[in-house]
C-alpha cells in the first residue's frame, strides 16, 4: 500500500469519503522523507507542515536542564507536527526526529485551510485529529504529574507495546524520566 493509500485508509477510519474528496487530498499532500535521526522539526524553528507517517516512527522532545527529555512517540498511521507552532507560526520548543527511516505526506497551513474549504470531510476530519492528539497530550501530562518513573514505565508497555523493540532504552528511560540505569533497575523489578 502506497502513502496516498494509507493516508486515506486512515481518514476512512473516521469518516466515509467521497471519490472526488480523495482526489484533493492527494492534490493537497506531498511526500517528504527523513533518514534516521534527521529532524522533522528543531526548536526555535516554525513548524510549516504536517504530516501523516506513512512510514517509520519519531520522537517528540525538549531540552530540560540541557538534557534530551522525551515527550512522545508517533508511528505509522499517525499524524505529526506541534500544532501550536503549525497553528501560531511561532517558533516550537520542541523538536521531532526520525528514529527510523521515515516516509510522510505532508500539507502546509495554507494548503489544510483550503481543503477545510473544499473538502466536505476536512473539518470533521481535522476536528477528530486534533481531538486524539490532546487526548494523548493531556494523558503524558498526566502520567508525568500522578505517577512514580515505575508506573510511568508500565504505562509506557501498556500504551506504546508495539514500540518496545524498536526505541532504544536510553530513549525509553528518557520519555519514563530517569537515566538508563534506573530504567534497568525498574525492568529487573517488574520482570
Amino acid at each position: 500500500m502506497d502513502s496516498f493509500e494509507k493516508l486515506l485508509a486512515t481518514l476512512k477510519q473516521i469518516t466515509s469519503l467521497q471519490p472526488e474528496e480523495e482526489q484533493l487530498y492527494r492534490k493537497a499532500f506531498h511526500p517528504f522523507s527523513l533518514k534516521k535521526n534527521e529532524y522533522f522539526l528543531q526548536s526555535t524553528a516554525i513548524n510549516y507542515q504536517l504530516g501523516f507517517l506513512s512510514k517509520g516512527l519519531v520522537r517528540y522532545f525538549v531540552f530540560r536542564n540541557e538534557e534530551e527529555s522525551t515527550l512522545e512517540f508517533t508511528k505509522e498511521g499517525e499524524f505529526v507536527a506541534d500544532y501550536a507552532s503549525f497553528i501560531s507560526k511561532e517558533p516550537s520548543i520542541q523538536n521531532i526526529q526520525a528514529l527510523e527511516d521515515c516516509e510522510f505526506l505532508v500539507i502546509d497551513y495554507d494548503a489544510l485551510q483550503q481543503l477545510y474549504k473544499t473538502a466536505p470531510s476536512a473539518n470533521l476530519l481535522g476536528r477528530i485529529i486534533i481531538e486524539h492528539r490532546f487526548i494523548i497530550m493531556v494523558n503524558q501530562f498526566l502520567t508525568v504529574r500522578r505517577y512514580s518513573p515505575e508506573e510511568r514505565y508500565r504505562y509506557f508497555v501498556t500504551h506504546y507495546k508495539d514500540l518496545v523493540q524498536r526505541i532504544p532504552q536510553y530513549l525509553i528511560a528518557s520519555y519514563v524520566g530517569v537515566k538508563p540505569q534506573s530504567l534497568s533497575r525498574i525492568r529487573k523489578r517488574i520482570l
